[in-house]
């Protein structure tokens, strides 16, 4: 009999796999950029030089590091805001400032009051679904009389956010707004624990049930020791830990549009290093919103005050931010809401 029961068991298990495995394929086919024309003219809008200017501003010494809750941090959310500004791109009607404060009670002792900063783009045919396109502002400070720029970490990814939205933004103006709401958050505290992602899952200006995903960038411009010989990559964690769909989805954006090596070495299970855990997608992810982190993973200049904007690689770090906007457009415009619970 328990031979007879483990196998009834195994031919479950085959037919459910097998069942699992032709739902996937199917979804692969599924995925389709009819617009393709229409994305890689907006793609084409997401220049070298843009992201180079934003780079080295938000990494210059004159904000001493963007500690949270320092002089220099506030001063470089003030340079966010307004260039969301400058772009027609609309703050929160609850927060008009774009500011929402994550006051010091929530952070560690030593800080002082700080801010997480929204803007966003209302959807054509679905404003109350959300995609949102995440980076943290903040970095180290001052260490020891020495500044610690953060080109990289996470200039890089302020500058990817900031030309994205410029880049949807252009796509409004030319009658191919995203159907969904875009919500671009530069969070603050994320490097001393993840706090200004947290404040705001707990206290979201937009209701995170209607949350389709987020897309969490933190370091993309410079390449680790492993690809030093192929630096066409980038690394995905999360992406299929809540949704295959995403996962595809993300595939199929890069298969379209930029031929990136994506690794997932960093995404398994049981990674030691366990980056799933350490940026501010997984805020998003423990209130079961499908995430995906993009990472070039750790190099030689990692929290340390040689990590400047001379050492970033403009044309890699463009390419790769039209990875994001590309799964980011698919995941506003699909026709269907992405389903969490392919998995």
């Amino acid at each position: 009999m328990k031979i007879l029961v483990a196998s009834v068991l195994i031919l479950v298990g085959s037919c459910s796999t097998f069942r699992h495995s032709e739902k996937i394929d199917n979804l692969k086919d599924s995925i389709q950029f009819n617009d393709k024309v229409v994305i890689e003219q907006y793609l084409s809008t997401i220049e070298i030089e843009e992201l180079k200017y934003h780079v080295e501003e938000v990494s210059s010494d004159k904000y001493n590091g963007r500690m949270t809750g320092e002089k220099g941090h506030n001063e470089v959310c003030n340079y966010i805001r307004k260039y969301y500004a400058s772009q027609n791109i609309k703050a929160p009607n609850t927060h008009p400032n774009y500011y929402q404060k994550v006051p010091k009670e929530v952070l560690p002792d030593d800080l002082n009051d700080s801010q997480n900063i929204i803007a966003y783009i209302e959807g054509s045919e679905f404003p109350n679904e959300y995609i949102y396109i995440t980076a943290h502002s903040d970095h180290e400070g001052v260490i020891d009389g020495e500044i610690y720029n953060g080109a990289d970490d996470n200039g890089s990814g302020t500058a990817a956010v900031l030309e994205m939205a410029e880049a949807f933004s252009k796509a409004v103006k030319g009658g191919h707004g995203p159907k969904r709401s875009i919500v671009f958050l530069h969070v603050t505290a994320e490097e001393v624990g993840l706090h200004g992602s947290r404040y705001y899952t707990d206290n979201p200006i937009f209701p995170l049930e209607n949350t389709v995903s987020t897309l969490n960038i933190d370091m993309i411009g410079r390449v680790d020791d492993k690809h030093k010989n192929n630096e066409n990559y980038i690394y995905l964690i999360g992406a299929d830990r809540l949704s295959s769909e995403l996962h595809f989805i993300a595939q199929k954006a890069n298969t379209e549009f930029t031929n990136l090596e994506l690794d997932y070495t960093f995404n398994k299970e049981k990674d030691v290093n366990r980056y799933y855990y350490r940026s501010d997608h997984y805020n998003f992810a423990s209130k079961g919103i499908p995430v995906i982190f993009f990472f070039n993973g750790e190099h030689e200049d990692y929290t340390k005050p040689t990590d400047t904007a001379d050492k970033i690689n403009y044309p890699l770090l463009a390419k790769r931010t039209k990875l994001v906007f590309a799964t980011a457009w698919y995941l506003a415009n699909s026709p269907q809401r992405l389903n969490p619970e392919i998995i």
